[in-house]
């Protein structure tokens, strides 16, 4: 599983929520490090921030959608905006949930354990 969110504090939070026993985590600080990652290590699960430095957390989930090995890779879009293009893009999306923050380490979990059963 992977997380992409230029804010440390975010990577930290949804790290420490997730990794356990059945998750490992690994994190990106922004779009291109985590295109790199995800290309390189292929996980079963990202979690986007829309607005990072580098590629977008939509561009890199265009980018998954049209990349054949990435093809049942789950996506879960988060953003700080709960209004504007990035809701509206978000829920047109391919991501397979979006999650507006601030949001509850339950909902989060909730949607992480929703993505990989799909």
């Amino acid at each position: 599983m992977l997380i992409a969110d230029d804010e440390p504090s975010m990577r930290l939070l949804v790290h420490v929520t997730i990794e356990s026993a059945d998750y490992s985590v690994l994190e990106a600080a922004n779009g291109d490090e985590a295109w790199d990652l995800i290309k390189r290590y292929k996980p079963a699960l990202v979690i986007l921030d829309i607005q990072m430095p580098g590629r977008t957390g939509l561009e890199i989930l265009g980018s998954i959608r049209s990349y054949p090995s990435l093809k049942s890779t789950r996506v879960i879009l988060l953003t700080a905006k709960a209004l504007g293009t990035d809701l509206q893009e978000g829920m047109t999306s391919a991501a397979d949930f979006f999650l507006t923050k601030p949001f509850s380490p339950l909902d989060l979990l909730t949607r992480v354990d929703e993505a990989l059963r799909l």
